[in-house]
C-alpha cells in the first residue's frame, strides 16, 4: 500500500525493480527498455514506471542522490511492496586507470565512510555486498553487452565535496575501481530485509583524467550497456 513516498497501490511495483538515481533517467529507461510502461508514483517528483522487460514484469524507480535517500526507497519497497531485487544503475567516477569513462562497473562490494555499515551490529563494520546470483546474472550479460565491463569494490561516499587528497589514491592501491554514493545503502538495506541487490554503474568521469567526462545530457543518454546488464541479471 502506499508510504510517505511512494504513492503506488498494492501489485502496482513489479518485483524486480532498476533503480537509477535521477527520476529524469527513470522515466528514460522505462520508455526506452520497458514494454508499456505506465507511471505508478510520482511522490515529490521521484517517478516509478512499471512495464515489462523481455515478458517479465519490471519496474523502473528513482533513488535520489545519496545512502538515505536509497535507503529509504530500498527498505520501502522491499517490505511493503514485496519487491524481491533491486539493481541500482547509476554513474560513477572511475578511481582505477585500468577503467576508462564509458565502461561499465559491477560493484562486488561497497567500501564506505558511512555509518550504515557500523549501525547494524554494535562493533562490527559489515562487509557490504551484493546478491551472488545477481552478479552472477551481470557477469554472464557482460560478454553480450557491447561494453568493456570491469567487477570489483567501490567506494561509497557520503560527501560528493570533500577535500581528501589522501583517499583516492590508497583506495586506487587497494584495488578500488569508482567513486559513487548510493551502492552501499542499498546493499545494507538488502540485508537487513533478507532480499537482494547489486549495483551496475557507467563510468561517467576519471579522478585522474577529466579530459574525456561526460556531459550532463551524455550523462542521461549514454546508458545502454548498463541498463541491459542489469536487466538481464534481474530476470536470469
Amino acid at each position: 500500500m502506499p508510504t510517505p513516498h511512494i504513492a503506488a497501490e498494492n501489485g502496482e511495483i513489479a518485483p524486480l525493480v532498476l533503480m537509477p538515481g535521477d527520476p529524469k533517467r527513470a522515466q528514460r529507461i522505462a520508455s526506452d527498455f520497458l514494454t508499456d510502461a505506465k507511471l505508478v508514483s510520482d511522490v515529490r517528483g521521484i517517478m516509478a514506471f512499471t512495464g515489462t522487460y523481455e515478458g517479465h514484469p519490471m519496474s523502473v524507480m528513482a533513488s535520489g542522490m545519496g545512502i538515505p535517500s536509497v535507503s529509504i526507497y530500498a527498505m520501502e519497497l522491499y517490505t511493503q511492496y514485496d519487491v524481491k531485487r533491486i539493481v541500482r544503475v547509476g554513474t560513477c567516477g572511475a578511481i582505477s586507470r585500468d577503467v576508462a569513462v564509458r565502461d561499465v562497473v559491477v560493484a562486488t562490494a561497497a567500501h564506505t565512510n558511512s555509518s550504515v555499515a557500523t549501525l547494524l551490529v554494535p562493533g562490527i563494520n559489515l562487509s557490504l555486498t551484493p546478491s551472488y546470483a545477481l552478479l552472477r546474472g551481470a557477469m554472464d550479460a557482460a560478454d553480450a553487452a557491447g561494453a568493456n565491463v570491469h567487477a570489483g569494490p567501490v567506494y561509497c561516499s557520503d560527501h560528493f565535496y570533500l577535500d581528501r587528497p589522501d583517499i583516492v589514491p590508497a583506495l586506487a592501491k587497494l584495488g578500488t575501481l569508482a567513486v559513487e554514493m548510493e551502492s552501499s545503502g542499498l546493499y545494507a538495506a538488502a540485508l537487513r530485509t533478507g532480499r537482494e541487490a547489486l549495483t551496475v554503474l557507467t563510468v561517467s568521469d576519471h579522478l585522474f583524467d577529466p579530459s574525456g567526462d561526460m556531459t550532463s545530457d551524455e550523462r542521461e543518454t549514454s546508458f545502454a550497456a548498463m541498463v541491459k546488464i542489469a536487466a538481464t541479471a534481474l530476470v536470469s
